[in-house]
């Protein structure tokens, strides 16, 4: 078993180019699947980030790092090709995490240490969600479940032993504090358009509630807005009724992500805040230049975003580094299953040849019973302590010591865990995500 990741996120690139990656993105997990590369894939995409899990197929003679350097070129060739950016563009852009690094990076994505909003929870839905489409797609494997199921165990005890997001700050509620400071009136005063009916307008219509807003409009490229409304409030807006709608709004809030975004031409005139949080952009950056428009963005909410303190940060990072380090031994213990598995058959296929020695030679059937009781009691015994001592080198993470171990002994051949090195010290200035990253191959 052989996990990585590809990850291109606002830490590392401008949005627009998250957003192309992540259009490029969209069906790759699914190809590499069903094409056999991979034994699964999950892919994780919101409005600042795209991340690609991938496991390897099981390759006994293969070494695993030219492996995942394989698959890697592989999926940044079809992203590169679908988004129309040039691969070694998309190679240099995306870091990379094998072995342990995997579950290290997830687990401090989905504890919100990455989040633009340091500690927002939205996160976890997303990270949730991208489980679950993956999973309906077909393209998981047991052990991405695994790796995902962990993410969010790890995320539930980094809400519940930290204060790490108990101030409910999220890339929504910033940004509707920036509009708040620059747009007319107060929230139950003032007229909301929002764009889109998906998660994220979800968590807007909530937040906008929570504020008092409540003359909310709703419109939706793809004609969802009636069903939306019905089920979350609101009104919803057709494409005739648009026009006038925009008229109406002192605050407009994208979240939908459309084809193509709205022009400035199709904007009345008046003054109105543009709230732009879709990450293929509903609005022209044009509109910045009409007047009294103000437009906030998703880099307006990154810069604005307020900082959390040290010391929730730090009790969250080591929560994440605990988990992936159980993470990591627990999947060396499973490991270590097939090993026990191999070392039992070849000692009871010993033992089954004895025994058919002992019929050839003795007709009695009392002398076989009591002979064979022996010798598997025997067995039994001698198994007993590399069983325990498996169990005690997989923890370790020694696993391939113990495997080489039956090899050279017995002959057993057994496919080894990938061995990577472990960044569980990283220096006291960076994160764990950013002492493991490595940009992709290449």
């Amino acid at each position: 078993m052989v996990l990585f990741c590809l990850v291109a996120s606002h830490r590392s690139v401008d949005l627009n180019t998250v957003a192309r990656l992540s259009t490029g993105a969209l069906g790759v997990a699914e190809e590499a699947v069903s094409e056999g590369a991979l034994n699964g894939a999950v892919t994780l995409s919101t409005c600042n980030r795209l991340e690609l899990y991938g496991e390897l197929k099981a390759d006994q003679h293969g070494d695993p790092s030219a492996q995942v350097a394989r698959a890697q070129q592989e999926l940044v060739e079809r992203i590169a090709q679908r988004a129309g950016l040039d691969e070694r563009f998309v190679l240099e852009t995306m870091d990379a995490f094998t072995g342990v690094e995997v579950p290290q990076h997830l687990f401090t994505v989905v504890s919100g240490l990455e989040s633009a909003v340091v500690g927002e929870r939205e996160i976890t839905g997303q990270v949730r969600r991208a489980l679950n489409q993956a999973q309906q797609s077909g393209t998981v494997s047991g052990h991405l479940v695994q790796l995902f199921e962990s993410a969010a165990r790890t995320a539930r005890e980094v809400g519940s032993r930290t204060e790490l997001g108990e101030r409910g700050r999220s890339i929504v509620s910033v940004a509707l504090d920036l509009a708040n400071d620059i747009t007319a009136r107060s929230w139950p005063n003032r007229r909301a358009l929002v764009f889109g009916t998906g998660a994220y307008a979800g968590a807007t219509m909530a937040a906008l509630r929570d504020r008092g807003c409540a003359d909310i409009e709703v419109y939706s490229g793809s004609g969802r807005a009636e069903q939306f409304t019905d089920q979350r409030g609101g009104s919803p807006v057709s494409d005739a009724d648009l026009p006038a709608a925009l008229r109406r709004a002192d605050v407009i809030i994208g979240c939908s992500g459309g084809s193509s975004p709205m022009s400035a031409s199709s904007f009345p005139e008046g003054p109105r805040t543009v709230v732009d949080l879709a990450l293929t952009r509903d609005f022209d950056p044009a509109i910045a230049d009409l007047p009294q428009v103000e437009l906030i963005t998703l880099e307006s909410v990154r810069v604005a975003a307020p900082d959390e303190t040290g010391e929730s940060v730090a009790a969250a990072s080591d929560i994440v580094n605990q988990a992936a380090q159980k993470f990591e031994a627990a999947q060396n213990a499973r490991a270590m299953d097939d090993a026990i598995v191999a070392l039992r058959k070849h000692t009871m296929a010993v033992l089954d040849a004895e025994m058919e020695k002992v019929r050839s030679h003795h007709g009695c059937t009392g002398a076989e019973d009591q002979i064979e009781m022996a010798l598997r009691r025997m067995v039994r015994s001698l198994l007993h302590t590399p069983t325990v001592r498996a169990k005690q080198l997989a923890s370790q993470g020694r696993a391939d010591e113990y495997i080489t171990g039956l090899e050279a002994l017995y002959g057993i051949e057994v496919d080894a865990p990938a061995h990577h090195e472990s960044h569980q010290n990283p220096p006291a200035d960076q994160s764990p995500s950013t002492t493991a990253r490595n940009r992709a191959v290449g």
